[in-house]
């Protein structure tokens, strides 16, 4: 997901360039707005009622894709969640229109200024939204957490709600939440630290102007509400997957340990930035002790990301345990159908399970074939994402031709040298003649070039 917010409207022209480079779809197709307007229409069958429970959606307050709302109650010393997920399988017939076309798109790409959806609006925004005040078809995962932090799925339904609240991150406040919804987040993020599983949810970073009147790149921390509300996403997942790999089926979140060079890539980075990351440290331990309301370790989150391993998805295989090495954790994803295509599929996998059946062959089918689609949606989000953080780099450095930036050198390779600005969230290459990773060096802009996206350094020193 791309967590660029551009607020004036600064990169408008070169996003709709980056749109077009990329083909992200601008509209759909008529025949699938048209089936998926007759399947908004359809009367909601064959879900529970649970209309009476307290549930509530938690997101950016702009945001109508509302796939999760939640309930957390008491019982003995455990902590129950209902999590109630967009039941969009209720409105996607097989191999529709609707459907092919997810499988086409495989995922939402996110731009700053608007996202091509998985969905029509008329789903994703509307109808399979978990908007307030209306009823909504759900599955319900009955998620139970102990003391420690382990969170196991009791069950699954499909169940009728309806949201009492639409609770925006910038504006909610502890009275409006459940007064155990903090608890639930020390509980699962006490269970990370048992695990040594790292954090790498960077910030959004959002154009600014400076005091001189230039752009700049600054990162906008995440609120703990919002890391207290990914906690309930992170404790289905988790116990989806335990589910999964007990019953020997299911599609998997996997990611391998970073490689070692990309490790030492970033312990470049963190010097570049000024953290103090010891050598005896290892990377997960140092991104737990990391504070992203500090704009240095929130630069050096978001360059975990782009350095890390990626992560991919990958169906049970007999005798294989899947991992995900940031979580320290076998994982699933299961809790944004409207955003993920296999989340749908992951889902009704753990419903049939639930109800005491066996996975259908369609589904183990599915399982098979995801993992190319999603493989190939991930990728062009990638694209844009890279593309846009291009964009904004060279709006940033637009005008400063000239002028002169510390830099450090975080790797070498054919390309010349890797630098890290100190001072600015920018990353870009000079000739590496000379220069070896981790050097302190001194650069001058020589253009930065909007429409193309491209920022030119030369070493000075």
């Amino acid at each position: 997901m791309n967590g660029l917010i551009d607020r004036d409207g600064a990169l408008s022209s070169g996003l709709a360039d980056i749109r077009t480079q990329f083909a992200v779809p601008t509209s759909f197709p008529e025949a699938v707005l048209a089936e998926a307007k007759a399947a908004a229409g359809r009367p909601i069958a064959g879900h529970a009622d649970w209309t009476d429970r307290d549930f509530a959606t938690l997101d950016p307050a702009a945001s109508t894709d509302l796939d999760q709302a939640f309930s957390i109650e008491r019982s003995g010393q455990d902590l129950i969640l209902h999590y109630a997920i967009a039941d969009v399988a209720w409105f996607v017939s097989a191999n529709g229109a609707v459907d092919l076309e997810a499988w086409t798109r495989g995922t939402t790409i996110y731009m700053p200024d608007g996202k091509a959806s998985l969905y029509p609006p008329g789903l994703s925004e509307g109808a399979a939204s978990l908007l307030p005040g209306v009823e909504r078809p759900s599955v319900v995962f009955r998620v139970r957490i102990d003391p420690t932090g382990k969170a196991v799925l009791d069950g699954a339904v499909r169940a009728v709600i309806r949201s009492r609240s639409k609770l925006a991150y910038e504006t909610v406040t502890p009275a409006d939440l459940p007064p155990d919804f903090a608890e639930l987040s020390r509980r699962i993020e006490q269970a990370e630290d048992v695990r040594g599983a790292a954090r790498v949810d960077a910030p959004e970073q959002q154009l600014g102007v400076d005091a001189s009147g230039y752009y700049a790149l600054e990162f906008r921390p995440q609120n703990p509400a919002e890391v207290q509300n990914a906690a309930m996403s992170l404790a289905a997942n988790l116990a989806i997957a335990d589910l999964l790999l007990a019953h020997r089926t299911g599609l998997f979140r996997v990611m391998p340990e970073p490689e070692e060079w990309a490790v030492h890539r970033l312990r470049h980075t963190a010097k570049a930035l000024g953290l103090d990351w010891p050598h005896g440290e290892g990377l997960k331990a140092f991104e737990r002790r990391l504070d992203q309301t500090k704009p240095r370790e929130a630069a050096f989150m978001a360059a975990v990301r782009r350095a890390g391993p990626r992560a991919s998805y990958a169906p049970y295989r007999e005798g294989t345990v899947p991992w995900h090495s940031a979580m320290a954790a076998t994982y699933a994803h299961a809790t944004a159908p409207l955003r993920r295509l296999q989340d749908r599929y992951v889902i009704e996998a753990v419903l049939q399970i639930a109800s005491g059946g066996t996975v259908a062959g369609e589904l183990r089918d599915a399982f098979e074939r995801l993992p190319a689609v999603m493989a190939r949606a991930e990728e062009k989000a990638g694209q844009v994402d890279r593309a846009v953080l291009d964009l904004a780099e060279a709006a940033v450095l637009q005008g400063r031709q000239g002028s002169r930036f510390t830099a450090v050198v975080t790797d070498i390779d054919e390309r010349g040298a890797r630098i890290q600005l100190t001072d600015l969230a920018v990353v870009s290459r000079v000739d590496g003649h000379g220069a070896l990773p981790g050097d302190t060096i001194m650069v001058e802009l020589v253009s930065a070039d909007v429409a193309h996206r491209q920022v030119k350094f030369e070493r000075v020193d």
